[in-house]
Formats: structure tokens, C-alpha cells, sequence
């Protein structure tokens, strides 16, 4: 026998146990990024369908390029901003009660969960829970983040679309109650209101609000807007729209970096736009070809309001829960879940904010929040069980509250 073969022998020892276990299916199933599983599937089904490869291309090429323009003018330029906003010190030597508070509209502004939570942290002291669900549910339901980029995968913005102010309204309206459930489900489950050790930063007067200015450029920006109207004067015009918004508060944001820092922010912003471009053209072709075999005018368009929200809900739960990644599940969703809304009288901020309410569940290992989180806030807890309670129990509660809050909402909303 040779070395090698004692190697493999001595590492791989065939035992009982072994030999008696089940073979599960994932040992079979190859192991896939997402958006090869959904470039696969979009050609198996429309050649299985009949279609031609020509038709197949067709589809495909016309899907995978129908929201990508859009999705770069958001991404860019709010990764940009998240990428500035992470090398500042913004933690408060204040009561972490106040860095809690400030959790939801970090979570939306800085459009990433994580680095809000990062950045918030070293000031929240016994409040990190509190914190990490509040940073959670803004990047969810507070423009520009979740409702921004689900509204444009939808294809639901623009002159006919949803105007920003009624994504900004709603999003407030649902924040309030998911917030404090994610709030009181972290103490009940982690039996107090504290689960790390406070940690002091240094606080410097005025920080805070100057590394919250660009936020409140692209509000003033947006409410003039709302306010305006269109003027005739296109400069001023895409300014306040909220794409141009978005790039004048990151173009704030990288002014106030240090100048060594700027082509690094970019950098960053440039790679994670890119990665969430390909998904976002994958699940958009997949959309194209689904749509293209099934007219809109067979989707189920007598089914009530109610009955499409939680298909909306269901459908971006089965996303997240296979996808781990938030931003990656608004990005694939948007486009698969674009015929179904289009087919249905369903409200469309509505069906908007059902997806980032489905997008919740669950805060599992897959995720990287998960980790964070874990690792900071809960590293005195032993067994990853517990854990994953207390992550993604709170993370259920909140988009079930969501749900209701949004469901008597739509019951509301003339």
C-alpha cells in the first residue's frame, strides 16, 4: 500500500456509523452559487418548454438587461456611501440607550445591516441586542435601503410608480412596531436587557451629525422634490429624483473621507455592485423566460389582495432562507416576483413592502449578520442553538407583526 493510500485510510476510516448513516440528498445535489443554479434553470425550462435556442437566447439576453441600469445608478453609489460611513468612528460615549435608538436609521442609511451594526456597537454597551434588531429592521423597511431596491426590481418606480415619500411613510409606519418586537423578543429570550459588556469610545461634539449629514442631504433632497416637482432643468432634476439623491449623498460622504480612503471606498462599492449585478441579471433573465412561457393574463389574477401578499411573503422566505444574504434576496426576488404583482390588482407598496418583510426570516449561519451579531453581542452564550433562537426567533416575530401591521395597512389605504 502506498503512503498515499495509508493517508486517505488512516484519515477516512470506514466505521459502523458510517456504513449504517443515511445518505442525505444534498450529498447528491452539486454544490452551486445561486446564480448558476437560476442561469441553469432559466435554459432548462425554456428548452424543456419547447422553445428554440434562439428564443431561449433572446429571452435571456433581453431579461438579464432589463433592470441593470437602475439597479447600478442604487447600488453604486449607496455601497459607496456604506464603504465612507464604515471607516468613521461614530460610536458615542453617551448611553447606549441613544445609539439604539439610532439604530433603524443607521440600518437604512449606511444600506447594510452589518455596518451599521459595527459601527453602533462600541457605543451600545448593554443595549447591543437592542441595537442589532433596530439595524435590522431599518435596512429592511426604511428608504432608500429594502423598499428603494425592491420597488425598482418590481419595476414600480418612475412617473406612474410609487412616489418616494409613500415608500418613506410606510416604512416608517411598519418600522415602529417590528422594531420593538425584535426589541422585546431580544430581552425575553436572552432573559435581560443586556447580553455584552459596555464599551467606551472616545466621543468628539458634532461627530454624529457630520457623519449623518449626507442622510439629511438626500432628505432635503428628496422632500424638495416631492415638493417641486419636475423643473425643467435636468441637472436639478435628477438631483431630486432619488437616484440622484443617492449619489449626491455619497459624493458628500467621500468628500469628508480622508483623501487616502476615497479609492478604496469606491473600490469596494465597485466589487459589491458587480457580484449583485450578475444575480440581479440571472433572476431578471429567469423572470423574462418564466414570463415569456406563462402569459401574465394566466397568473392568478382573481386571487384577493390578501391571498398575493403572503405568496409574495412565502415566496421571498424560500429566497432567503436558500440565499442567507438580504441584499442578494431583494436583488433575485424583485424580477421572479415582477409577473406576479403586474398580474394581480394587488397594492403595489403593498407587494413592495410583503417582500421585505418576507425577506426577515431567518437570521441563520448563512448570513453574515448572523455572525456578527453572534460573535459581539452574544459571545457569552454557548451552543449555536440558543443562538439561532434567539437570531431568528426574533427575526420570525418581526416579520409576523410586520405582516399583520401591513395587512390591516393595505385594509386601510385608500
Amino acid at each position: 500500500m502506498s503512503h498515499t493510500q495509508i493517508t486517505i485510510s488512516l484519515r477516512m476510516p470506514v466505521t459502523r456509523d458510517s456504513l449504517l448513516s443515511p445518505t442525505s440528498v444534498k450529498d447528491h445535489v452539486p454544490d452551486l452559487p445561486l446564480v448558476v443554479w437560476m442561469v441553469l434553470l432559466t435554459i432548462v425550462i425554456g428548452l424543456t418548454a419547447g422553445l428554440g435556442s434562439d428564443e431561449v437566447i433572446g429571452l435571456f439576453s433581453a431579461g438579464f438587461g432589463r433592470a441593470l441600469g437602475e439597479f447600478a445608478l442604487i447600488l453604486l453609489p449607496s455601497f459607496a456611501l456604506a464603504a465612507a460611513l464604515a471607516r468613521r468612528d461614530i460610536a458615542s460615549h453617551t448611553a447606549g440607550r441613544t445609539v439604539a435608538l439610532a439604530a433603524p436609521v443607521a440600518g437604512a442609511g449606511m444600506i447594510c445591516p452589518d455596518t451599521a451594526y459595527a459601527a453602533l456597537s462600541p457605543a451600545a454597551g448593554r443595549y447591543k441586542i437592542d441595537t442589532a434588531f433596530g439595524a435590522y429592521a431599518g435596512f429592511k423597511l426604511l428608504y432608500p435601503a429594502g423598499p428603494l431596491i425592491v420597488a425598482v426590481g418590481l419595476g414600480v418606480t418612475g412617473e406612474q410608480g410609487i412616489e418616494p415619500i409613500i415608500l418613506l411613510l410606510w416604512g416608517m409606519l411598519l418600522t415602529m412596531p417590528v422594531w420593538a418586537a425584535g426589541v422585546i423578543w431580544g430581552r425575553f429570550a436572552t432573559r435581560s436587557g443586556a447580553t455584552a459588556k459596555g464599551v467606551d469610545s472616545q466621543w468628539y461634539k458634532g461627530r454624529m451629525l457630520k457623519a449623518f449629514a449626507p442622510f439629511l442631504v438626500m432628505t432635503g433632497l428628496l422632500t424638495l422634490g416631492g415638493v417641486v416637482g419636475p423643473t425643467g432643468i435636468g441637472v436639478l432634476d435628477f438631483a431630486l429624483l432619488p437616484k440622484g439623491a443617492l449619489i449626491a449623498a455619497a459624493t458628500l460622504a467621500l468628500l469628508q473621507s480622508q483623501s487616502g480612503d476615497r479609492r478604496a471606498c469606491l473600490d469596494s462599492a465597485v466589487r459589491r455592485t458587480g457580484s449583485l449585478l450578475l444575480v440581479i441579471g440571472a433572476a431578471s433573465a429567469f423572470g423574462a423566460v418564466v414570463t415569456g412561457l406563462v402569459p401574465l393574463d394566466r397568473l392568478p389574477p382573481q386571487v384577493d389582495g390578501v391571498q398575493t401578499l403572503i405568496a409574495l411573503f412565502v415566496l421571498t422566505v424560500l429566497f432567503k432562507l436558500a440565499q442567507g444574504s438580504s441584499m442578494a434576496t431583494f436583488a433575485a426576488v424583485g424580477p421572479v416576483a415582477a409577473p406576479i404583482v403586474l398580474a394581480s390588482d394587488v397594492q403595489q407598496i403593498a407587494a413592495v413592502f410583503a417582500i421585505c418583510l418576507g425577506s426577515f426570516i431567518a437570521i441563520l449561519p448563512n448570513d453574515s449578520y448572523y455572525w456578527l451579531v453572534r460573535r459581539d453581542a452574544l459571545d457569552d452564550i454557548k451552543g449555536e442553538g440558543r443562538v439561532m433562537r434567539i437570531l431568528s426567533g426574533g427575526a420570525a416575530v418581526q416579520a409576523l407583526i410586520g405582516m399583520a401591521v401591513l395587512l390591516l395597512m393595505s385594509s386601510l389605504w385608500p
